[in-house]
């Protein structure tokens, strides 16, 4: 098992329109996709409260690798996270770890 983290930097005042794109659109082409998702959290303190933090379960990087990159290639959803960004951008950066648990994890 492989989890991925991934961070989204949002620009400031952008987090609400970030929390209904993955709620209204992206969290079905999750499921359409078969990319199972542990959990989203946001930051209540740290270096900034603009960030979506979420995981990722995969069973190997090849799996990740087709998945996500059939998710990405979807037409539908280009156009979708495009329209959610016409007024202007939600996601400032990324950033993305894939982690391995240690055999005394207890998500091993």
């Amino acid at each position: 098992m492989i989890i991925e983290m991934r961070i989204y930097h949002c620009a400031p005042g952008r987090l609400p329109a970030l929390h209904e794109r993955f709620s209204g659109t992206t969290l079905g082409f999750f499921k359409k996709y078969g990319i199972e998702q542990v959990g989203f959290w946001t930051t209540l303190s740290g270096p900034s409260n603009h960030a979506l933090t979420y995981l990722l379960k995969w069973e190997s990087l090849a799996e990740r690798e087709q998945k996500w990159n059939a998710f990405q290639a979807d037409p539908e959803w280009i156009a979708k996270r495009a329209a959610s960004e016409a007024e202007k951008p939600i996601v400032e950066r990324i950033e993305n770890y894939f982690l391995a648990p240690t055999e005394y994890s207890a998500m091993r």
